[in-house]
């Protein structure tokens, strides 16, 4: 009766002696089994301290060398560490107040050209096109639809110079 000792958790359990030939009879049950498969690391969640298991080919491939329990852990980690001030993509150094700067003159936020007054919809354009002039009189209010019709058709273009 060949009895062998697990290769995981050392415990003894019966093997067949035709399994041993075959080079199987390794393990107690499919879990040891399973565990021993396992060739990665257990590390901490970089936000949350929780540990959790990463395998090799994701501690390799991390570029940032931050591992997260979960897509919460990793959002926050984005959203207040990682995208923030001059790392975010759309930073201008400091200078992209252009909404505040426009709502603190007390002009009414509707588009110019159509008169849309939709909060959601509603953005600023610089009339000069220089996003560091942020001068009140270069800033006006413009919907998504109208802003893209003036930067790319020029009839739009010239009815809003009309306007303003």
């Amino acid at each position: 009766m060949p009895i062998q000792a697990c290769l995981v958790c050392k415990s003894s359990f019966y093997a067949k002696p035709s399994h041993i030939a075959k080079g199987w009879g390794k393990y107690c049950s499919t879990i040891c089994r399973t565990k021993s498969q396992y060739k990665g690391k257990r590390v901490n969640c970089f936000i949350c301290n929780k540990e959790v298991y990463r395998s090799l080919k994701d501690l390799r491939s991390s570029k940032s060398k931050k591992f997260f329990c979960s897509k919460t852990c990793q959002t926050i980690w984005r959203n207040t560490i990682l995208f923030t001030g001059e790392n975010h993509a759309n930073w201008k150094h400091g200078k992209s107040a252009y909404r505040r700067i426009l709502r603190s003159t007390g002009k009414e936020e509707i588009c110019v050209l159509c008169r849309l007054d939709n909060a959601r919809v509603l953005i600023v354009h610089h009339i000069d096109k220089n996003r560091n002039n942020n001068g009140i009189e270069n800033l006006i209010w413009l919907c998504q639809n109208c802003h893209y019709l003036v930067h790319h058709y020029t009839d739009d273009r010239k009815r809003l110079s009309e306007l303003t």
